[in-house]
């Protein structure tokens, strides 16, 4: 299937490893243009090793000023933006009660601020031409619980911002959608360390809560957010999408 990607600029944001490293691979493979953004400046350059044909750029993603320095590299080096995928996040602190504001504000920051505030930055450049996508990576944990409350809040935050957004900017052209994976496997993630220190448990967590028996991987997730992105999506617009292999309980 043809996805008409061909030199479509996309930036993605924790794109170095995980999830975020297999859907730049797929839109490298669909003939795009890709920049990707990241904290850790060995991960990057392991990316770019293996990735090839890509732009890098190491910046701190909490900090609003090194955000707005991102897009301009990339609008300076390809000349545009047409997709964005805000992917960066991660999970902190432990129960409501032990965890302090700071950690609650952080995690916020990291995976619900970041998400708003590249969008918005984007904006005016999707807007100029009619055209584009911006596509959340979200979490199953978004919808209800099972994760990390500071995780689970700012995924749910993210999934409530993709509709409101995708409703104000479908006239301009821009469709926003999120992707909310379920247990995703893969060597840099916290599934693998599990698995590794207690693999009996993990087994039995992928027996009890995963109906197809075993975790997703990145791929999967980067097949649908590249459909997403495509103009085969072309009706899809507010939508949050799970990809967990039926593990949510949410209809």
């Amino acid at each position: 299937m043809d996805l008409n990607m061909k030199n479509k600029v996309v930036l993605i944001t924790g794109g170095s490893k995980g999830i975020g490293f297999e859907i730049a691979k797929s839109f490298l493979e669909e003939g795009a243009r890709v920049a990707i953004v990241a904290r850790g400046k060995e991960a990057l350059s392991e990316a770019k090793a293996r990735l090839g044909d890509i732009l890098t750029i190491q910046a701190d993603l909490l900090n609003e000023q090194e955000r707005a320095n991102t897009v301009e590299e990339v609008v300076h080096h390809f000349g545009t933006i047409d997709v964005l995928i805000n992917n960066v996040g991660g999970s902190n602190g432990s129960t409501a009660d032990e965890t302090t504001m700071d950690i609650f504000r952080e995690a916020l920051e990291l995976n619900y601020f970041s998400a708003v505030h590249f969008s918005k930055l984007v904006l005016p450049i999707l807007k100029a031409k009619q055209a584009g996508a911006i596509i959340n990576i979200s979490s199953v944990f978004g919808r209800e619980s099972g994760g990390k409350i500071t995780y689970n809040n700012a995924k749910a935050a993210m999934i409530s911002f993709t509709k409101a957004l995708a409703d104000e900017v479908i006239k301009d052209g821009i469709r926003v959608n999120s992707v909310a994976p379920g247990s995703i496997l893969h060597p840099s993630g916290n599934w693998q360390r599990r698995l590794e220190e207690n693999p009996e448990k993990i087994n039995q967590f992928v027996k009890d809560e995963i109906p197809a028996g075993r975790f997703g991987t990145p791929e999967e997730v980067a097949n649908v957010v590249l459909f997403l992105a495509s103009e085969k999506a072309s009706w899809i617009s507010g939508a949050t999408i799970n990809v967990d292999g039926g593990q949510s309980k949410s209809h």
